[in-house]
C-alpha cells in the first residue's frame, strides 16, 4: 500500500472521527462549534488528494 493511500485512509478515518464528535456533543453550542470546524479542517486538508497533478 503506497503512502498516499495511508496518508488518505487517515483523512478519512479522521473525518468519521469528526462526525461522531458532532453527533456527540449536538446541543452543546462551542463543543459543536468546535467539532464542525475541525470536520472543516479535515475537509481542507484532503484538497490536495484530489486536486489534479
Amino acid at each position: 500500500m503506497s503512502d498516499h493511500h495511508i496518508n488518505l485512509i487517515g483523512w478519512i478515518l479522521f473525518i468519521v472521527s469528526a462526525i461522531g464528535f458532532i453527533i456527540a456533543s449536538w446541543g452543546h453550542f462551542w463543543a459543536t462549534f468546535g467539532s464542525v470546524f475541525f470536520l472543516i479542517a479535515c475537509l481542507v486538508f484532503l484538497i490536495p488528494f484530489f486536486r489534479p497533478r
